[in-house]
């Protein structure tokens, strides 16, 4: 039917048809009921019936224009017709028509003016006196196709913004889906980033000192490699971890050890100790106070790994750095500090030309938990990198 609404419309028009034209031989007025092959429609009556319901035809492209024909038909055969003939049939189903695809104030409107202007005709100037049962009829079965096609166009209303906002939904789940997915790509891109940065560029150092002191200090070179082996394991491990989150959770290989932290600190600073990197470290969160959440705990662990990565990188010989982590009020404050060494490119960019990010990633981890990062580069030397974690 909706596929082809002009062929419904034309099988509608021709049923209605076939129901004026048998009402038309009936006699409502017979002893027993209706009477069918007591009277016959004269040939106006007959033609006005094809009219209206040719008229039907175009009900749904043409609401208004098809109400008004059938009208006036009606309204024709009201005044004329002896014995009369149902021709108003056709104008109720337009009514209904224009209550169904329009809105309430002109369907009251439309539908009080057909009610009134065909009763009113049909009372005042037909051949039958005004309270016959078929002016009061012509009045009830307006009144009913108004009310009808309203209460239709309501239902459909209420049924379309209920598949709405049922699209909307699933519109929404899908975003919220795909947000998700790049949020976990992203902090899984991350933690690969801190991990790959800190390790690489230790190995990095350590493998350059191995190689000036092979000749002459084998000792010292073996302990570098030493290092270099450590570093390269404790990259494999975590890589491992990392990439292991990304198992279904039925996996028995999963990983089931904590991710990193503030408990970890020391060796973490070890690693920097043992390339050359001088580091002091004071932790100040409170006796007895709540531990950190674990979103937090790992935030502050990786801003220090990365802000002593890039350290490590970029300050000249002879460096030195200072870590500090302190609980103040609801936050907890991570500072690391460095001279910058005998060097006087000491400040790291954001994106560095060898494709980096790590200030960047910083500034993403600690803002995705409310906090905020500050790097920059210190009065008289050095670089400073400042976050603000919820405690």
């Amino acid at each position: 039917m909706r596929a082809h609404p002009l062929a419904t419309d034309a099988v509608l028009a021709f049923g209605a048809l076939v129901a004026m034209v048998v009402g038309s031989f009936a006699d409502p007025h017979g002893p027993h009921g209706p009477t069918f092959g007591t009277r016959t429609p004269e040939s106006l009556s007959l033609l006005l019936m094809l009219l209206g319901a040719a008229a039907l035809v175009l009900r749904r492209r043409r609401p208004r224009t098809v109400l008004a024909v059938t009208c006036g038909l009606s309204l024709l055969e009201l005044t004329t017709g002896e014995p009369r003939a149902p021709v108003a049939m056709s104008a109720v189903i337009a009514l209904y028509t224009v209550a169904a695809l329009t809105d309430r104030p002109t369907t009251w409107r439309t539908g009080l003016l057909t009610m009134a202007g065909l009763t009113g005709v049909a009372m005042l100037a037909g051949p039958m006196p005004w309270y016959a049962q078929e002016n009061i009829g012509i009045f009830a079965w307006t009144g009913m196709a108004a009310a009808a096609g309203d209460a239709v166009r309501s239902r459909r209303a209420f049924v379309d913004a209920i598949r709405e906002r049922a699209e909307r939904a699933e519109r929404t789940r899908e975003e919220e889906a795909r947000r998700r997915v790049a949020e976990e790509r992203l902090r899984i891109a991350r933690d690969l980033h801190d991990v790959v940065a800190h390790h690489i560029a230790l190995v990095n150092v350590q493998a350059g000192v191995a190689a000036h002191v092979m000749d002459k200090r084998p000792d010292q070179a073996k302990e570098a490699l030493a290092h270099v082996r450590d570093a390269s394991r404790s990259a494999l491990n975590e890589l491992r971890a990392t990439v292991g989150l990304l198992r279904q959770s039925g996996d028995p290989e999963a990983p089931t050890e904590p991710a990193p932290g503030l408990a970890l600190l020391d060796e973490l600073l070890d690693t920097f100790r043992h390339a050359g990197l001088p580091v002091a470290a004071t932790v100040q969160l409170g006796p007895g106070t709540e531990p950190l959440p674990a979103a937090v705990d790992l935030a502050a662990y990786r801003v220090i790994q990365e802000a002593l990565t890039n350290v490590r990188k970029h300050a000249g010989p002879g460096a030195q750095a200072e870590v500090s982590v302190v609980r103040v009020g609801p936050s907890v404050e991570v500072t690391v500090l460095d001279d910058g060494g005998d060097s006087a490119d000491s400040s790291p960019s954001p994106i560095d030309p060898g494709g980096g990010h790590g200030l960047l990633g910083m500034r993403e981890r600690t803002g995705a938990l409310g906090g905020s990062c500050f790097a920059g580069p210190r009065y008289g030397g050095g670089f400073r990198v400042h976050a603000i974690l919820p405690g």
